[in-house]
């Protein structure tokens, strides 16, 4: 059984989460915060419960000439490692349908951050942002997403 989190120790999350939304993001990226809190968590007993998902920091979106869209996703991951890692991440309109995903084969421990490019997205016409959101190999998806302008034909 987990120890039970005092209101301070998710007070301190609650804060954390709200200083983590600031500058630092490209024009026509927002940093979104994520559905399942990812903050380090410390617990009653004073041990440190180690970040549940993989950040996913910029993404760079561009039109090709045939109508379909490559993105560059730049994750970070304090844990990665060939046990586990950020896995992927997958590409989701702003009403939360999901347009296609990227599969990361191995760890990046050595490479904090990491920049993959995705090819060949299909974004429906009239779609203007889509949200990133990574995935961990043992959590699944989670952590802070990212908000990109889809660009205009």
């Amino acid at each position: 059984m987990r120890p039970h989190r005092s209101l301070a120790a998710l007070g301190a999350v609650a804060v954390l989460a709200l200083t983590g939304c600031g500058d630092g993001q490209d024009a026509g990226s927002t940093t979104l915060p994520s559905s399942t809190p990812d903050t380090t968590l410390v617990p009653d007993d004073g041990e440190t419960e180690e970040k549940r998902f993989p950040d996913v920091e910029t993404v760079d979106i561009r039109r090709e000439a045939d109508g379909t869209f490559t993105l560059d996703v730049t994750i970070s991951s304090t844990y990665d490692s060939p046990e586990r890692y950020a896995d992927g991440w997958r590409v989701l309109t702003t009403d939360g349908t999901e347009l296609g995903s990227h599969e990361l084969a191995h760890d990046h421990a050595g490479e904090q951050p990491f920049t993959r490019t995705q090819s060949g997205l299909a974004i429906p016409d009239g779609v203007t942002e889509v949200i990133v959101e990574g995935r961990d190999s043992e959590n699944g998806y989670g952590g802070t997403s990212v908000r990109a302008a889809v660009p205009a034909p």
